[in-house]
C-alpha cells in the first residue's frame, strides 16, 4: 500500500510536471522550477493560524496566486517568491494535518468556536495536491474533519470538481461579470470564474458564501449583473458585500462607505437575491489615483487599467498569462505604500 508521502509524490508528478491546475494551463514544469502565472514551484505553506473570520477555523494560507489583482490584501502572500515575503515553506501534510485538528479542539480553537480546517492564500489552486493531500490525513484520524476552500475562482472544471468533492463549505470571490472589468482587476477573464460560479450555485450545500469586494469607481456596476447571474440559478444564495480598503496597487484608492455598501446590498436584492449582506470596515479616505486608459469600455475598468499601467503594465486589456512580461511582472513587483 503507498504511503501518504508515495501519493502526494505521485500527484505532484501528475499535477506540477505539467500544471493544468488552474484555466492558464500553463503547462509548466513546477518540478523544474518553471515558471506559470502563480510563480509557484512545489507548494508552500505562508503561514498557519487560528482564524475567526467566518467560517472560524484553523487556516492554512498557501504561497502564490494565478491572479494579480491590483486590490489584494495578502500581496505579500499572494506574489511569493516575488516579494521574498518569510514564508513557513514546505510542510508535511501529515504534520500540517495534526497541527490543524490540535488547533481546532484547544482550548484557543473552542474559543473562538473553530470547526473546520480552511484553506485559503494567496490562492491555494496552484497548490491543490498538498491540499488534497492534508485533508486525506486530516480525514483518516477524523473522518468527519471539516474542510473550508476558499477560491477565486480561476480553476479548471476538473479543478474545481475535485474540490467540491473534499470541501464541506466554500467561499468563493467574484469581481465582475463584464470581462474587461475583471481583466482590469485581476489580470485574468471572467469565463471561467462565472461558469464555476454557476455550477457552486448548483450545490449550494457545499457554498458557505460567495463574496463580492466592492471597489468605490471600480466594480459598482457590476454588482447587478453579479446578483442577477446567481439569482438566476438560486435566488437564496448568501452572497457578502465586502468594502474595499485601500491595499496593494490600490493603496491609495478611496475605501467603501457605508452607503456604497448599502447600494449594493439593495442593488443585489432587487435584483433578485434573496441573502444578500455586507460586512467590512468601511470609511477608510483616499484619493483616485490614476488616468482612466482608452483601452476599456467601461469607466471602472479603465480607471483599474490606468492603476496598473501607472506601475508598468503594458499589456491591455490585461492578459497576465499570456503578457510577455508575465515571468517579470511589474505588478508583482509593486511595494504599497500603506496596508488597511
Amino acid at each position: 500500500m503507498k504511503t501518504l508521502t508515495d501519493q502526494l509524490a505521485a500527484a505532484y508528478q501528475r499535477d506540477l510536471s505539467q500544471c493544468v491546475l488552474c484555466e492558464w494551463r500553463c503547462g509548466v514544469n513546477r518540478l523544474r522550477g518553471e515558471s506559470g502565472v502563480c510563480h509557484i514551484g512545489p507548494p508552500m505553506v505562508a503561514s498557519r493560524m487560528l482564524h475567526p473570520a467566518p467560517p472560524s477555523s484553523y487556516t492554512t494560507f498557501m504561497a502564490g496566486c494565478n491572479f494579480r489583482c491590483l486590490h489584494c490584501q495578502n500581496w505579500d502572500i499572494a506574489h511569493y517568491p516575488d516579494t521574498r515575503t518569510p514564508i513557513d515553506g514546505e510542510t508535511d501534510p501529515e504534520e500540517l494535518a495534526r497541527e490543524s485538528l490540535a488547533m481546532i479542539s484547544s482550548l484557543s480553537g473552542r474559543l473562538i468556536a473553530a470547526d473546520r480546517l480552511f484553506f485559503s492564500g494567496g490562492s491555494p489552486t496552484p497548490s491543490l495536491p498538498f491540499v488534497e493531500a492534508v485533508v486525506s490525513a486530516a480525514r483518516a484520524t477524523n473522518p468527519e474533519a471539516k474542510v473550508n476552500y476558499d477560491t477565486n475562482g480561476f480553476l479548471t472544471e476538473e479543478s474545481f470538481e475535485r474540490v467540491l468533492s473534499f470541501a464541506t463549505s466554500i467561499t468563493f470571490d467574484i469581481r465582475a461579470v463584464d470581462d474587461q472589468t475583471h481583466r482590469a482587476m485581476t489580470g485574468a477573464p471572467a469565463g471561467p470564474v462565472l461558469r464555476n460560479a454557476r455550477r457552486l450555485a448548483e450545490e449550494k450545500d457545499k457554498l458557505w458564501e460567495f463574496r463580492v469586494l466592492v471597489v468605490p469607481e471600480i466594480n459598482q456596476d457590476e454588482i447587478e449583473g453579479i446578483a442577477s447571474l446567481l439569482a438566476e440559478v438560486d435566488p437564496d444564495v448568501p452572497v457578502c458585500f465586502l468594502a474595499f480598503r485601500p491595499n496593494f496597487v490600490l493603496d491609495r484608492h478611496p475605501g467603501a462607505t457605508i452607503a456604497t455598501m448599502n447600494r449594493a446590498v439593495e442593488t443585489a436584492r432587487r435584483a433578485g437575491l434573496r441573502n444578500a449582506t455586507w460586512s467590512g470596515h468601511p470609511g477608510i479616505e483616499g484619493r483616485i489615483a490614476a488616468t482612466p486608459l482608452r483601452d476599456y469600455r467601461k469607466p471602472g475598468a479603465a480607471l483599474a487599467a490606468g492603476y496598473a499601467y501607472a506601475v508598468g503594465c503594458r499589456t491591455h486589456p490585461r492578459d497576465c498569462g499570456f503578457c510577455p512580461d508575465r515571468d517579470d511582472c511589474p505588478v508583482k513587483r509593486y511595494l504599497p505604500t500603506r496596508r488597511t
